[in-house]
């Protein structure tokens, strides 16, 4: 009885909160807000237009739902797919492990230095051009660096999924969340940008602080590592083949082959909007490019992918069943009563309340839509004209968005980047959350901290 009941696998979890939603469809009361398009061509909600609607309870649907979800994100599932294929292929040329070994013998004593220059640069991509899904990549990159400096694969994880993270949470100019957000608050694109930095470096600077925390702690004491069972065998597993540690042409080949990839990703998706289709693409033909330079046969590189693509399998039944819990929140008509009830709270109280409470209300709307534009989308035509009733400025709602969106989604198991970051990384979701509850209730109280100013002064 004891072990049945025992800490919830990952898949047992996002079940569970499916389940839960969907009892919600029989006993909430269901109800719509009217939808239009913006200038940009993005789907809002229209303010004051909530009505009830029949109920439509789900049952059966609920098995149908990952399906549906599946069928939503088959997008960030191809490119699930062609990154562990991509990358086994890497690995199968060894410069993954001799470029690992070059970069410990050159770091030494100086590894603590990584952390933060690595976490800085993923930052300001989340900052800017609103870093997401490009982190899966790297993920498989930084978790071997990581265990041969002496950490784990949480500090791994961190240096780049986290570090963007908390960029995206304190974005200056994030297009995905800010620009929407502004866009919908008929607020001067990238306005209050002065004060949105002062919030980036804060958030950064104290998210750096606590993964270097972190990081010290287990390398003095790898036991304390949530994951020290799980990277032991990672370890077991690297020491059953001697890795070179001659740097080759071919290796040179292969590791420029791979960087010059994922600089044409980032190039893409700044200059030309690049999504997951052209992003996939680009994985799918470096797969085959490092395999040639790594001088593997045609067949050696066909079956590589396949283990890959075979090893990483998982990650996408988990982005299916996490997108699932929106399909049959929104198929049983309660995503909009959540919402309309939801942001009923902030109306009473002073603007100072009520600037906390939309952080808060932001926060919990975030575990059934954990996505920067589609969050903004469905709560910002709400929380503007709101706004205006109790005395916050709109600049000032945008920024409780932000946080309330940004920071929860580093841990929420219903975002599908945040599981696919963990399943690519075998990292159990409550290993996780072990690791980053105090860093979310720091979050909290630092993002509660920021909007204090913004209030008291009308931050137009």
């Amino acid at each position: 009885m004891k072990r049945f009941f025992g800490f919830p696998n990952t898949y047992v979890l996002i079940f569970s909160v499916l389940l839960v939603t969907a009892i919600g469809t029989w006993i909430l009361p269901a109800g719509e807000f009217e939808r239009s398009k913006d200038k940009e061509g993005h789907t809002i909600v229209v303010a004051g237009s909530f009505h009830p609607v029949p109920q439509n309870p789900q049952h059966v649907q609920v098995l149908m739902a990952p399906v549906e979800g599946i069928k939503q994100t088959v997008g960030i599932i191809s490119f699930i797919f062609f990154i562990g294929g991509a990358f086994a292929v890497l690995a199968k040329t060894g410069t993954i492990d001799v470029s690992i070994y070059k970069v410990v013998q050159r770091l030494k004593h100086r590894s603590e230095l990584l952390i933060p220059i690595v976490m800085l640069v993923f930052s300001l991509g989340g900052a800017i051009i609103g870093m997401s899904e490009e982190t899966i990549p790297f993920v498989l990159v930084f978790i071997p660096l990581a265990l041969a400096l002496g950490y784990d694969s949480i500090v791994g994880v961190s240096m780049c999924f986290v570090g963007a993270g908390l960029g995206f949470a304190g974005a200056m100019l994030n297009p995905f969340t800010v620009g929407i957000a502004q866009g919908i608050c008929e607020l001067k694109l990238f306005s209050g940008i002065g004060y949105r930095t002062v919030c980036y470096c804060v958030i950064v600077t104290v998210g750096i602080s606590y993964v270097m925390w972190y990081a010290r702690r287990v390398k003095r004491n790898p036991h304390l590592s949530p994951v020290y069972e799980i990277d032991q065998l990672r370890r077991h597993e690297q020491a059953q083949t001697e890795p070179a540690t001659e740097f080759q042409t071919m290796h040179l080949l292969v590791l420029v082959t791979f960087l010059a990839a994922l600089t044409l990703l980032i190039f893409g998706v700044v200059k030309y909007h690049w999504y997951i289709p052209e992003m996939a693409a680009i994985f799918l033909g470096t797969g085959i490019l490092v395999g040639v330079f790594g001088k593997l046969t045609a067949n050696e590189i066909a079956e590589t992918y396949i283990a890959g693509v075979k090893d990483i399998a998982g990650a996408a039944i988990v982005v299916g069943l996490s997108r699932s819990i929106l399909v049959v929140a929104q198929d049983g008509h309660i995503l909009d009563t959540i919402l309309y009830y939801l942001s009923s709270l902030i109306g009473s109280g002073s603007p100072l309340i009520a600037a906390e409470m939309q952080f808060l209300v932001q926060t919990l709307l975030n575990l059934l839509v954990p996505s920067g534009s589609g969050h903004a989308a469905l709560t910002m035509p709400l929380m503007g004209p709101l706004s205006d009733l109790v005395g916050v400025t709109r600049q000032t709602s945008v920024l409780a968005f932000q946080f309330g969106e940004g920071f929860t989604t580093l841990v929420v198991p219903t975002s599908g980047v945040t599981m696919s970051v963990l399943s690519l990384a075998k990292i159990p979701w409550k290993d996780w959350f072990k690791f980053m509850w105090p860093l979310q209730v720091i979050l909290a109280l630092v993002g509660a901290a920021l909007l204090v100013w913004p209030v008291l002064t009308k931050w137009p």
